[in-house]
């Protein structure tokens, strides 16, 4: 009897830590579940077609006019524009866009595509779950970045290091209006320790003070377990107009970014990536503002023209960004009061190198002239240079480049 006791206790112990974790992020009932269906329904739009992807994502091929982008009420009666008037160093041209044969030795895809593709006229929007839903701390927070999630370089207080519990490992330009900004980023898959946590390697273009005015435009790749409910590296966009507060969102989960290709799927996985020691693959994000309409372009590798976010959205980015950022981000929840193993990039300090250590290479701006330009004076920036660093360098293949990111938690880095 005294075994049967003690099996129901720990069954009742481990029940109730499981009630409290999920207590501790949606809650439950009725009121909730409700709540969370109507969500689902909101960001779930009809699809004409959907495809299930072999690493169990749903990708919904919606027809371009219904996207979650025209919930926005000011876009009801926006004209999508299928194509930039401008590219960066000229008119648009299909032709200069594509790529050469010698930058599609490594292509990066998308598994859904093995199964199907998007027709004409419609989009391809990841499916959102239930379960997606409920791992948000709420509904509203869902697909949202958390506050204070921005390096701010020059202002780095060693005693707010771990204030918001976001680390970087960055370089930046700032003191200038930028236009655009470039950058070939190498892709891993890192390793997460919690599920609260996440890694990303990404671009930033800032506008406004680090107050409640931040303008940010970000995209790269991620690895968010808890946004993704795995742990495959993704393709994904942000945008915020009030520092993370109550606009924007990740990828398509909020009405803002129009997407017009029909190929690229925002928070899908992107594979093959990076392997230790062995091949290297790299992704290529441009984002620049068309100097007719004023919407901030994104472009992923050479060929694919993704969207824009219109300018309407922002008060500072309505004109130009202030700084640009490039690097890599971590989550660190200090599990058990240590700092995170969380790696970020490959998990490998930059003095490691090519084939071990993760890189930005050809990392460029885009100036008033809307031309592509070598950053002037680029700074670096890290919270805690022995968990996570970064170190720059320039030739004339990769032109401005760096290596970045760590393990986390070493000997070095309690």
């Amino acid at each position: 009897m005294g075994e049967r006791r003690r099996a129901l206790a720990v069954i009742v112990c481990l029940w109730s830590l499981i009630s409290l974790s999920g207590a501790a992020r949606l809650g439950s009932g009725p009121k909730q579940t409700l709540e969370v269906q109507k969500h689902l329904r909101r960001l779930n739009k009809p699809a004409v077609k959907s495809i299930q992807s072999p690493d169990g994502d749903v990708i919904d091929c919606v027809h371009i006019s219904d996207q979650p982008a025209f919930d926005h009420p000011y876009l009801k009666d926006h004209k999508i524009q299928m194509r930039p008037n401008y590219h960066p160093e000229g008119l648009f041209d299909e032709n200069k866009v594509a790529t050469s044969t010698k930058e599609r030795a490594n292509p990066i895809n998308q598994p859904w595509h093995v199964n199907g593709k998007c027709p004409e006229n419609t989009i391809p929007i990841r499916r959102t779950k239930e379960d997606d839903v409920l791992r948000a701390s709420s509904v509203k927070r869902y697909g949202r970045k958390k506050r204070r999630s921005i390096p701010k370089p020059r202002s780095a207080d060693p005693n707010l290091i771990n204030q918001s519990g976001h680390q970087h490992a960055i370089a930046y330009v700032e003191g200038d209006k930028y236009y655009g900004a470039k950058a070939t980023i190498n892709v891993w898959e890192p390793k997460i320790q919690q599920s609260n946590e996440f890694s990303l390697s990404q671009l930033w273009l800032l506008g406004g003070s680090f107050g409640e005015d931040l303008n940010s435009i970000e995209a790269g790749w991620q690895v968010s377990p808890d946004l993704y409910g795995d742990n495959n590296t993704r393709l994904f966009t942000y945008w915020t107009s009030d520092a993370y507060q109550a606009t924007g969102c990740y990828n398509l989960l909020c009405s803002g970014f129009i997407q017009i290709n029909n190929q690229i799927a925002m928070g899908a996985s992107i594979s093959p990536v990076s392997a230790f020691r062995n091949s290297q693959y790299d992704i290529s994000i441009l984002i620049w503002k068309d100097p007719k309409e004023g919407h901030w372009w994104m472009q992923f590798g050479n060929d694919y023209v993704l969207g824009y976010w219109p300018s309407f959205l922002f008060s500072y980015l309505a004109e130009s960004a202030s700084m640009i950022e490039w690097g890599g981000e971590v989550v660190n929840s200090e599990p058990d009061g240590e700092h995170t193993s969380t790696q970020m990039g490959s998990g490998h300090f930059p003095e490691e190198g090519f084939g071990k250590a993760s890189y930005f290479r050809n990392i460029q701006v885009v100036d008033s002239s809307n031309n592509l330009k070598a950053p002037k004076g680029i700074g670096t920036f890290t919270e805690q240079s022995n968990c996570y660093d970064v170190q720059t360098g320039d030739n004339g293949d990769w032109g401005h480049y760096f290596y970045y990111g760590g393990p986390g938690k070493n000997p070095n880095c309690p």
